[in-house]
């Protein structure tokens, strides 16, 4: 890729650390369809795979396994093509596991069960959404991330109105059917968050430059694990936001979170 021109990491924005945080959600992954859907999850799964991730596979967004690093949201870029992935093929690495998705989320609760079906009544819901759509098969066959760009308590819940996504708490009642389930992390503008703890609940794993625990904990609908010590996410470094610069040129992720 060609030289974007050289940043300081003190420079870093909010929505580079973010773009970072998404990135790291594949680290030790291996050879593995990475399917970061949304704006700021492509631009972190992109730097993903011209950092740390070389070997991780990438869609063009369509029906095509590509290799190079493409820019977001550039019409005719260059595509360099791998492999036909049509989206009935799809689903031979769904059910094998060999996908790691990042989806978003309209409510999360602390097991990790995810809605963005409706919000409200199930008879009478207030807000209809996109539906299931993929969320129960992704998070019951392979690993499963989370983008959240507006941590709020309206988001983060004690109970979700519906699951589309299956939590922890519902993965283990599941029994041998859930044995595949794994929730990785959670990324927000104001945080990264994991499932690190005895019972799967949500764990404060770090906090934005800028952002305080008490901030988080005040946007949050439950109670959160909190660490002894949580550190600040990591700043990307100063190739990595070069590379960001080349695989974001119109900068969508700062479109997306403001801070």
């Amino acid at each position: 890729m060609s030289d974007a021109g050289t940043r300081d990491p003190s420079t870093a924005t909010r929505a580079d650390v973010c773009a970072a945080a998404l990135a790291d959600c594949f680290r030790a992954d291996g050879e593995i369809l990475a399917n970061p859907i949304g704006n700021l999850p492509l631009i972190g799964g992109r730097l993903a795979k011209a950092t740390f991730g070389p070997q991780l596979i990438m869609t063009d967004g369509e029906a095509q396994l590509i290799e190079n690093v493409m820019p977001v949201g550039v019409d005719g870029a260059e595509k360099v093509v791998s492999h036909w992935n049509p989206y009935r093929r799809m689903f031979d690495l769904l059910w094998n596991g060999r996908r790691h998705v990042i989806m978003g989320a309209s409510q999360i609760d602390r097991y990790g069960n995810q809605n963005f079906a409706f919000i409200g009544d199930p008879a009478a819901p207030k807000a209809q959404l996109l539906g299931m759509r993929g969320a129960p098969g992704n998070t019951i066959n392979h690993r499963t991330s989370y983008w959240i760009p507006a941590h709020s308590a309206r988001v983060f819940v004690e109970r979700v109105d519906v699951a589309s996504g299956v939590g922890y708490d519902r993965a283990a009642a599941l029994g041998p059917a859930g044995r595949f389930h794994e929730l990785v992390h959670v990324v927000t503008n104001l945080a990264v968050l994991d499932f690190e703890t005895p019972d799967h609940s949500m764990r404060l794993r770090s906090v934005h430059p800028g952002v305080t625990v008490d901030e988080v904990v005040a946007a949050t609908g439950f109670e959160l694990v909190i660490p002894a010590s949580v550190p600040e996410s990591r700043v990307p470094d100063t190739e990595e936001l070069r590379l960001l610069a080349e695989i974001d040129p119109t900068d969508l992720r700062g479109a997306e979170v403001k801070a």
